[in-house]
């Protein structure tokens, strides 16, 4: 094991990066690159030869140690650390040892405790290698450092961690000392095992997920049973990805078998469709296993073991078989592994004498008929009592809260099973039935039952399972899967967020019980919340309208995620954020916030979020008037959804392509577009999407002569805004019917329209309905309101830094008679270029000013050169200057200023 410690979230040092890379790598994978070898542009040049085809397209994880990433680079540094005195080798090993994998500070004290000189490192600060400060040894740099550690033999390696776990006594650094006990242990140990565990269990109460990964898998290390080492590998793959680490758990989680884990990968970057398959597999698994924990003991609980993990398959076959056409899925699959897994647990049974041979199934919920419940054996009883896979889930004392995955505190893996109160002799529901945000669903007494047994809660674990599954039916685009989902949930015995409830019942119309589930989930977005309740806080208060609570809810999020340190979560919280700063004036600010998160999510490998965030950028550059930016972005998002079932942010880079054609004055081409955005299959449209963008399809189709089909769309967006009650869905609404409407009638829904908007936060929308309501105005010839309306529309615009819209209201006015010349540039100097720029061309423009050239800017953004010159260019225009020394002067100036 070797050190990685440092932090690789830092910007490439080396002004030469860009040249390493070969453009027809995707841009995730660049970054990845780039952040595995610490941004040296040798080790990139060294691994990207070394990648297979998978890997250079992003399919299979990047190697993760340090001997395959720049093998060559390694032994040369090697040479020239061995060619170092004795004594000096030894202090760098020292520490080396001591800054991995997080700094524990100890390497002075380890020297005093050694009785070490420190004049040797003289001989490595002459060399250029490392030198010495107040703190500690400063390496030349990341892979010196793994030098310095690969070049000391075992034997030392194992003596230095041991003196410094000597002088780890002080109180908060138990977890490091129990680190490098490990680290200098010869063999398996059981008792270092324990302690590693929960050691990494205090780093991860601790938001230290890397170093926790990092006991977990020494843990693994020193464990001699294969089970156990299966257990915390999973857990380590959990840590790592919650790090930000995606190769690296990938690689972990190769080595056992979770659906949760697998289900998060493939949601974060594969096939959603995938995802929420596995993902349901697990939430029943999940649920079956704590249910198992708290059932009754005895032969109850052998029996209804069996009852549970039969009603688990069947739970999953009645999904399967209302799913048409989908027979052999992966959820069928499971369904049919779940029903043989049930029956050879009850003939264990019957052979351990637990359940009578002839009667195991009568005491087993089935579709065929109902159950009816057997009296426990004192066999039963002691067979249960001893089974361990029927006696650990109730033992674990925390989980994953991104994957769900039970700590390596919790006992093994057990059968899948149901709660023994869930249903009713039969395991038919209606459809609708979906349980409440806020209160369980009451259980079904059994025909031979007289009083029902509570329903205990589910446990925090399985409720992120389900809302895992819920964000992969968001992200494929086919809400019937919320509808399963809460189905399932339903029969095994969880009570969903209230989020998942809400797109169920909005997808079956039912429109009031959706907006009471959503409310209720919106309503969580309290500080210092789950990160993970408030994304699904923030995406409820999104369907409602609530912009101003979304963006509390997912800001939340993200600094919740930061502090818990499950940096993968940050991203995503952004993904959802920059839907409610599309609209409220904020779209500079936002799109470097988004640009960031963009990046972020390649290097953590979740390729599925920066497709989702490529959208949103296409989005902002539409509302900017940036086509060029707009146009790719929505290309390289459309292309990567297609190929992985991602409805929602293709809709969402179809909706900016149309967007662009609307402010532009492309009708037609506009109205086609956003009829697409419902299209049929998993990756091609989002019927959440379509009807956000119903106000926009219902100005393209009125202005193409297209009015039959926008009046149905228009009736039900307004059906939706009157059951939310959202004064910014009302103003789009009455807005849609003054389009619709004729003549003077317009002018009153105009006017309503307005009032509403006053009580919303969509800001930009406002702007174009008064830009609208100008035109409208002109045509009726009330030339005075009109101007009034079309200047306050044009000033927003311009304020919002939306050209095309500018561009659109002074139009309106010269058919006015009211010409209105654009907006002149300064001179230079006269104002702070800040103001005259977008977010991308500001940082572009900053990137200029230091020196990088296009291609390194293009490495560092992960955008193509072409994009870059084009911004650059705009910088330029906008600036009113023509060379590079310019855009130096004129940004200091401005900073000055």
């Amino acid at each position: 094991m070797n050190p990685t410690s440092l932090d690789r979230t830092s910007p490439p040092s080396r002004t030469d990066t860009g040249r390493t890379f070969d453009p027809a790598l995707p841009e995730g994978v660049r970054i990845r690159v780039l952040r595995a070898v610490y941004g040296d542009p040798r080790a990139a040049a060294e691994l990207l030869p070394r990648l297979t085809p998978r890997q250079a397209a992003g399919l299979d994880p990047l190697p993760t140690e340090p001997a395959s990433l720049a093998p060559e680079l390694l032994t040369r540094y090697r040479r020239e650390i061995r060619a170092l005195p004795d004594d000096t080798r030894l202090l760098l090993l020292l520490a080396a040892a001591d800054q991995y994998p997080v700094a524990t500070h100890a390497f002075l004290r380890a020297v005093a405790a050694g009785r070490l000189d420190t004049r040797p490192l003289e001989a490595a600060e002459t060399a250029g290698v490392a030198h010495a400060t107040a703190g500690g040894v400063v390496f030349r740099d990341a892979w010196t450092r793994i030098a310095a550690y690969e070049t000391g033999s075992p034997a030392d390696r194992r003596d230095v961690h041991r003196l410094l776990a000597r002088v780890l006594r002080a109180e908060g650094e138990t977890p490091r000392r129990s680190w490098h006990r490990g680290a200098g242990a010869l063999g398996p140990s059981v008792r270092l095992t324990a302690e590693l565990r929960t050691a990494a269990q205090q780093a991860r109460d601790a938001g230290e997920h890397p170093f926790a990964c990092a006991l977990v898998e020494r843990a693994a290390a020193l464990s001699s049973d294969p089970r156990e080492q299966s257990r915390l590998l999973n857990r380590a793959a959990g840590d790592a990805w919650q790090s930000g680490e995606g190769d690296r758990a990938r690689r972990l989680a190769a080595a056992t078998d979770s659906d949760a884990l697998n289900g998060v990968f493939a949601l974060r970057a594969g096939n959603a469709a995938e995802a929420f398959d596995a993902l349901l597999v697990a939430v029943v698994r999940a649920g079956t296993s704590v249910a198992d924990g708290v059932s009754c003991g005895g032969g109850a609980k052998a029996d209804t073991a069996w009852g549970m993990a039969g009603r688990a398959g069947a739970a999953l076959a009645e999904v399967a078989r209302r799913e048409a056409g989908l027979a052999e899925t992966a959820l069928a699959e499971a369904a049919r592994r779940e029903a043989a897994r049930a029956d050879g647990a009850v003939a264990e049974a019957a052979r351990s004498g637990a359940v009578p041979a002839g009667g195991a199934r009568t005491g087993v919920a089935s579709a065929d008929g109902p159950r009816t419940d057997v009296a426990p054996t004192e066999g039963a009883r002691a067979a249960s009592a001893s089974a361990p896979e029927f006696a650990g889930a109730g033992a674990a004392k925390s989980v994953d809260s991104l994957t769900g995955a039970p700590s390596e505190a919790g006992a093994s893996r057990t059968p899948p099973a149901l709660r023994t109160t869930t249903g009713p002799g039969t395991i038919a529901m209606p459809r609708t039935t979906v349980a409440s945000p806020t209160t369980a669903v009451p259980p079904t007494p059994a025909a031979s039952r007289t009083t029902p047994t509570p329903r205990t809660p589910a446990p925090d674990h399985v409720v992120h399972l389900l809302a895992r599954a819920t964000e992969a039916a968001v992200y494929t685009g086919d809400l019937r899967r919320c509808r399963e989902a809460a189905a399932v949930a339903s029969r095994v015995g969880i009570v969903p967020h209230g989020t998942l409830g809400g797109l169920a019942a909005a997808f079956e119309g039912r429109y009031e019980d959706a907006r009471d589930l959503l409310k209720a989930a919106a309503g969580r977005c309290g500080p210092g919340g789950d990160p993970t309740l408030l994304i699904h806080a923030g995406i409820a208060a999104l369907m409602l309208g609530d912009h101003t609570r979304a963006t509390t809810a997912t800001v939340r999020a993200a600094a919740s995620a930061r502090a818990r340190g499950a940096n993968v979560v940050v991203a995503q919280a952004m993904e959802f954020r920059a839907y409610a700063e599309f609209w409220t004036g904020h779209p500079k600010a936002a799109e470097t916030a988004t640009a960031d998160a963009l990046w972020q999510a390649h290097a953590t490998g979740q390729d599925n979020g920066a497709c989702h965030l490529q959208a949103a950028l296409a989005m902002f550059a539409a509302l900017t008037g940036d086509a060029d930016v707009c146009r790719e972005r929505a290309a390289a998002a459309r292309s990567y959804a297609l190929g992985r079932g991602l409805g929602l942010p293709a809709a969402l880079a179809q909706w900016a392509l149309a967007y662009l054609d609307l402010s532009s004055g492309r009708f037609a081409a506009a109205a086609a577009r956003l009829r697409a955005l419902a299209g049929f299959g998993p990756g091609h449209g989002h019927r959440a999407i379509r009807h956000l963008a119903t106000p926009h399809y219902v100005e393209a189709a009125v202005r193409s002569g297209d009015t039959r089909i926008a009046r149905a769309a228009h009736a039900d967006y307004d059906r939706w805004a009157r059951a939310v009650r959202s004064p910014d869905d009302l103003a789009l609404s009455a807005r849609c019917r003054a389009l619709l409407a004729p003549g003077d009638e317009a002018v009153e829904h105009y006017r309503i329209a307005l009032d509403l908007h006053a009580r919303g936060t969509r800001d930009f929308e406002r702007a174009r309905t008064e830009l609208l309501f100008g035109g409208a105005l002109r045509r009726l010839r009330r030339r005075t309101e009109a101007r009034d309306r079309l200047h306050t529309s044009l000033e927003a615009f311009e304020s919002f830094g939306a050209p095309h819209c500018a561009a659109q209201a002074r139009a309106e006015l010269r058919a006015l008679g009211t010409p209105v010349a654009a907006t002149a540039l300064p001179t230079p100097g006269a104002l702070d270029p800040t103001t005259r720029l977008t977010a991308q061309q500001l940082m572009v423009a900053r990137m200029a000013a230091d020196g990088a050239t296009n291609r390194e800017i293009a490495v560092r953004l992960a955008l193509s050169p072409r994009t870059i010159d084009h911004h650059l260019r705009g910088v330029f225009s906008r600036l009113g200057i023509r060379s590079r020394i310019e855009l130096v002067r004129l940004l200091a100036e401005g900073e000055a200023s």
